[in-house]
């Protein structure tokens, strides 16, 4: 296998930090290329000075003269803002981009990774639920593979290996539930950020965290899962499975399912996306059914989390709808990790601005910018 030479974007977060693993375990298989954090400055000069990469980009301007100084004398270069990140994943060198950037912070820089033909390794999943039809469309156009990192989605993926001639009848999104499985409105009405933060399988970034109690990821993950595997919303179900082992399953024409299964580890489906078409030899903790002897399934409760039905709404109408979820969304759970709303509040939040923000039918990325914009400050409003 020839050596793959990976850009990170957000090296510093749980994915980034989690893909630094796998590559320093594979080292005969994948080089550091470049890596990017936002303003995480001391672990990005950390991760610099013991991966080397050709460059790094500092998304917060204020912070770059802190991460040259440090880096300058180990001939690593320093970059930052915006305008940067999206210069350095079109640099020739890099094989994948691995865009594990939280949020749609991750969108342009995906964008501009495609059109230079770059192949994505998405952990990123906001960018098809933004601009999915543009995204997929951009990288047919351009031959670039995009290889799914979110567990759920790596599943489907490993799944359908061997079977991309066989049509899919639906797919089975598997979601674990979140600290709040079980719960009714009038219980969450009074939640925690702490709660909230408590997720029982998963050890994740706080965005991803609240999203998972909201059932918002699973959300987000449905919308992907229809870009990236070609699907109609009739073809997509969610089951939840509290003991997350099963990460999700695909249903043929013939009946036959196929699943995948494991320990929730997230190395595994990166180092699967890294390293496709191979398996590569690892030495994670392997799984042992005599210590999972009930693996149970139920329907998630859409009444009480709202969000799920909110991003199937989204997801039937399609247009810019689904990029206001998604802005409304993210300003929805930067408020209540800061006290300043409620559990249930972030799906008025939400529901509010999808009623009231402009639908476009067919939107151009200017009008994907714009909507995103225009939520945001409608959403702040809210607030």
């Amino acid at each position: 296998m020839q050596k793959r030479k990976i850009a990170i974007l957000g090296s510093t977060g749980s994915i980034g930090t989690q893909a630094l693993e796998v590559i320093k375990a594979n080292e005969d298989i994948f080089e550091v290329e470049v890596l990017t954090a936002q303003n995480n400055a001391d672990l990005l000069i950390e991760q610099s000075l013991a991966f080397k990469p050709n460059c790094v980009v500092i998304g917060n301007d204020d912070l770059y003269d802190k991460v040259h100084l440090a880096l300058d004398s180990a001939g690593i270069k320093v970059y930052a803002g915006a305008k940067a990140l999206e210069a350095v994943v079109q640099m020739d060198s890099i094989d994948i981009v691995l865009t594990s950037m939280v949020g749609y912070a991750g969108l342009l820089p995906t964008i501009k990774a495609i059109e230079a033909g770059k192949h994505i390794a998405l952990a990123n999943k906001e960018t098809l639920v933004v601009a999915g039809e543009l995204i997929t469309k951009l990288a047919e156009e351009k031959g670039v593979n995009i290889y799914p990192v979110d567990s759920e989605h790596s599943a489907i993926f490993q799944c359908l290996v061997g079977e991309f001639h066989n049509p899919i009848e639906k797919i089975i999104l598997t979601a674990s539930g979140g600290p709040f499985r079980g719960k009714k409105r009038e219980d969450l009405a009074k939640v925690t950020k702490a709660q909230a933060l408590k997720h029982p399988n998963w050890v994740m970034g706080a965005k991803i965290t609240i999203d998972s109690a909201s059932l918002m990821n699973k959300g987000l993950e449905v919308i992907e899962a229809k870009w990236l595997f070609g699907l109609k919303a009739s073809q997509i179900e969610v089951v939840v499975h509290p003991q997350s082992i099963i990460h999700s399953l695909v249903q043929f024409e013939d009946g036959s399912m196929k699943a995948q299964m494991g320990l929730p580890d997230m190395k595994l489906p990166i180092q699967f996306a890294l390293g496709f078409p191979n398996r590569i030899k690892s030495d994670f903790p392997r799984f042992d059914f005599t210590k999972y002897p009930s693996l149970t399934f139920e329907q998630p409760d859409t009444e009480t989390f709202r969000n799920l039905q909110l991003a199937f709404n989204a997801m039937d109408k399609g247009g810019n709808l689904p990029c206001i979820m998604n802005a409304a969304n993210e300003i929805a759970v930067e408020a209540f990790l800061q006290d300043k709303i409620g559990f249930l509040e972030m799906s008025y939040l939400i529901e509010n601005c999808m009623s009231k923000v402009d639908f476009i039918q067919k939107p151009s990325i200017d009008d994907y910018i714009q909507t995103d914009q225009a939520t945001r400050r409608l959403a702040q409003t809210l607030v």
